[in-house]
């Protein structure tokens, strides 16, 4: 990671911690690392997008690019058109599941990926010397909001190749869209797939984005559910790019158990590359034993669904993603894609003719997961108190438990995970962490 990306591109409060000029060196960083790029620009529905599109479009035509305006796309979506409509390079601007007041810039390559940590590193150094071009030789600017017309036919076809037109008639979904980027696609892809869809906070408020609603929310859905009889439910988060399941009977699931129902599915058609998947240091112990009891391994990388990939990628695997709600599936796509996720698990239920719950509800360990929020995330996390506190745990729990505290990538935040069967003790522990994290800071 640079001084300004995180685990997940560049994010903060909008003209506190990400400012116009800040934007603007981004995109006109871009025309240092290629001469006169094509950049596509993407974004979510919260109100400070266009101010942020506005900052990368004018610092990249500085330095001569071309730029086109995608208007509101899912994050997944401007992967796809950036190697489609053969950009140099993808601009999201974004801050997933934040709220409003955030937002945050994510850059993608020319063949879909997001770019990697060294590619940031160049970019950042890039900010010190500004690209501007004299005329005639400055960039150009233009619209295309019906290029995610493209994305949305590449999703359909993307699930009627396994199930055929109309695969999912008489499935009822219900889909909490977080007034985000999904609001209208998803509702769309799913209704033209034959779904019977509900659809829930999507409108493109702006100032309502993953309020109360969407990934991070999905109590909501799940009342939902149950309101409708619906044989399953989806939250996404503002940009979409990942999703967090409910059953028919209302209980909330992870992307871990997502992973693992497809996983067993793909594994029993043969259809699994060398019956491994990819998981994070967070993925559940509960399902890594059940895929091994299946002779499935999990490959475990850092958090960050860019490290997924990168391991997909080098071991040319099917599947990988994290608890979130992030995966991916390379043979069919470059990144983590809540609504690809969301017919590929629906798939699998038309495929299989089981409910939802029979298929990914899976027993999964107790986690208590808190975010502590400090003034300086490095001093803590390198503190050697909280190393000694941490093997002192490791020491009198072995292989009963274990604990995970990492600095947030893109938040001024602690990250706690505390795992084991015993939820109250979970609890208990993650509190006497959560005070010393408090002296700490």
């Amino acid at each position: 990671m640079g001084v300004y990306f995180g685990t997940d591109g560049l994010r903060g409060k909008a003209n506190e911690d990400l400012t116009f000029n800040l934007a603007y060196k981004v995109g006109n960083a871009l025309t240092a690392l290629k001469v006169k790029p094509k950049i596509i620009i993407g974004s979510d529905t919260r109100i400070s997008n266009s101010y942020f599109t506005i900052a990368v479009a004018g610092g990249a035509m500085s330095g001569g690019a071309e730029v086109v305006d995608l208007g509101i796309v899912p994050t997944a979506g401007v992967a796809y058109l950036t190697k489609k409509l053969k950009a140099d390079y993808g601009v999201v601007i974004s801050a997933s599941h934040n709220g409003a007041e955030y937002n945050g810039i994510k850059i993608f390559s020319s063949k879909g990926y997001k770019i990697g940590d060294k590619e940031e590193e160049r970019l950042e150094r890039a900010f010190i010397h500004e690209n501007v071009n004299d005329f005639p030789n400055i960039g150009t600017y233009r619209q295309d909001f019906n290029a995610v017309k493209l994305y949305k036919e590449f999703l359909i076809g993307a699930a009627e190749k396994t199930l055929g037109k109309s695969g999912l008639n008489g499935k009822t979904i219900v889909l909490d869209c977080a007034n985000g980027a999904a609001y209208k696609i998803a509702p769309e892809v799913f209704k033209k797939l034959g779904a019977k869809v509900i659809a829930t906070s999507a409108s493109k408020d702006g100032l309502k984005i993953n309020d109360s609603c969407g990934a991070l929310h999905p109590e909501n859905l799940s009342k939902k559910v149950l309101k409708y009889k619906a044989d399953m439910g989806f939250a996404f988060d503002g940009d979409s790019d990942r999703l967090i399941p409910v059953d028919e009977n209302g209980n909330v699931l992870s992307g871990d158990q997502i992973i693992y129902g497809i996983a067993i599915y793909l594994k029993n058609r043969g259809l699994l590359k060398k019956n491994a998947v990819v998981g994070t240091r967070h993925t559940n112990v509960a399902i890594e034993k059940a895929l091994a009891e299946n002779k499935i391994e999990l490959i475990r990388t850092d958090i960050g669904d860019k490290y997924v990939l990168e391991k997909l990628v080098e071991k040319d695997l099917s599947i990988g993603g994290e608890q979130s709600g992030h995966i991916i599936f390379k043979d069919v796509h470059t990144t983590g894609d809540g609504i690809l996720s969301a017919i590929e698990a629906s798939i699998v239920t038309v495929k299989e003719n089981k409910k939802f719950s029979d298929l990914f509800n899976i027993k999964i360990y107790p986690q208590t997961n808190v975010d502590v929020v400090v003034d300086d995330k490095l001093r803590v996390i390198n503190s050697e108190e909280l190393d000694e506190a941490i093997a002192d745990f490791n020491e009198k729990f072995k292989s009963s438990g274990r604990i995970m505290i990492r600095a947030s990538g893109t938040e001024p935040k602690i990250r706690i995970m505390v795992e084991s069967e015993n939820e109250s003790a979970n609890k208990k522990i993650a509190a006497d962490f959560i005070n010393l994290i408090k002296r700490i800071k």
